[in-house]
């Protein structure tokens, strides 16, 4: 038998219960970190007990949807559950990307319950130097 001690554990899992499991009209929240690692834009969602196949990104224009389902692990009819604690159902995120993000060449990595995306900035938002030219004659402006 577990026994637990914390009483806002107990709280979450009957809000969890009684909200019921995210479905694909009402997706839950997945909790994820964003940041710019040099020249990329990096944003990693904890999806731990998710399959890599049960995971769906669409970028359409500059909005990235993330989508994912968890399925009971247990498929034996005779299993009598003590203790279910980990959220099942589907978690959905969306994110609007800067103008100055390259959607094209978004990159995709799968391990270890997180799925880590990789969005490069694009080069016209890169800084860079802007030569000053100098003039050799005067110009006047006459009005």
């Amino acid at each position: 038998m577990l026994m637990r001690t914390d009483p806002f554990r107990e709280l979450d899992r009957l809000a969890q219960q009684l909200m019921g499991p995210g479905t694909w009209s009402k997706p839950s929240a997945m909790p994820m970190d964003a940041y710019r690692e040099g020249d990329e834009y990096v944003v990693a969602f904890d999806l731990p007990g998710v399959s890599a196949e049960a995971i769906d990104i669409d970028v359409e224009r500059n909005m990235l949807t993330v989508k994912a389902e968890r399925r009971p692990v247990t498929k034996v009819d005779d299993v009598q559950m003590e203790l279910s604690e980990r959220p099942l159902g589907v978690f959905s995120r969306q994110i609007v990307l800067a103008d100055t993000l390259d959607t094209e060449h978004i990159k995709a990595d799968y391990d270890a319950g997180v799925l880590t995306l990789r969005i490069p900035i694009a080069e016209r938002a890169k800084p860079r130097k802007i030569s000053i030219g100098v003039g050799t004659g005067h110009k006047e402006i006459s009005g």
